[in-house]
């Protein structure tokens, strides 16, 4: 089932309370997408607010999805989603925060395990297969012995959040130039010499 439909799932979990944790990067990735399609997001039937739209100038046609569960269970929007809209797995990309790469740096991969992310666990569950795309914004390690769990749930420190912005623009471009260039072209950007 090929499509020039893409379905981008934002994780996160909802409620004011998680809006600026470091488990949420992803959710502030769809925002500024939205905010450049000129959308707004609005309640969807699947547990999830949608924004549907193009990127750039005759660009793909993208449904921007925040889903309104909690991180664990994001698999049952984004797959309910895709059912809906007749999108496959090749052209869903999942955006997340990213423990295992520094803050600041955003990765994109095809497949693969998911890293003890559970978000991306149940995604992987529900679709039936790891073959999604995944725009990965780096939030960096746990100082010292911090649980990972601990970590993801605070808010980005006073530092971070002035390089936030740009980290937010880098994870946003990394999505356009992956939907209008493919996964190389952004890969070879953003990956720089890694």
């Amino acid at each position: 089932m090929t499509s020039n439909t893409w379905l981008v799932a934002g994780l996160g979990n909802p409620g004011p309370g998680y809006s600026r944790n470091r488990h949420n990067v992803g959710q502030m990735v769809l925002d500024e997408l939205a905010s450049r399609m000129g959308g707004s997001f609005k309640s969807h039937k699947s547990r999830a607010e949608v924004a549907e739209g193009r990127l750039g100038i005759g660009g793909p046609r993208v449904i921007l999805a925040k889903p309104l569960t909690y991180m664990n269970l994001s698999g049952g929007p984004v797959s309910a989603l895709a059912r809906f809209y007749g999108i496959g797995p090749e052209n869903v990309v999942a955006v997340h925060d990213e423990i295992d790469i520094p803050f600041n740096s955003v990765k994109l991969k095809l497949g693969g395990g998911e890293g003890g992310h559970n978000g991306l666990r149940d995604i992987s569950k529900a679709l039936g297969t790891k073959d999604y795309l995944r725009v990965r914004v780096g939030v960096g390690r746990p100082p010292g012995r911090m649980d990972t769990a601990d970590w993801v749930l605070k808010n980005f420190g006073t530092a971070e959040s002035k390089e936030l912005p740009f980290l937010v623009s880098d994870g946003a471009d990394a999505v356009e130039l992956l939907l209008s260039e493919g996964l190389l072209a952004a890969q070879q950007k953003f990956h720089g010499g890694a």
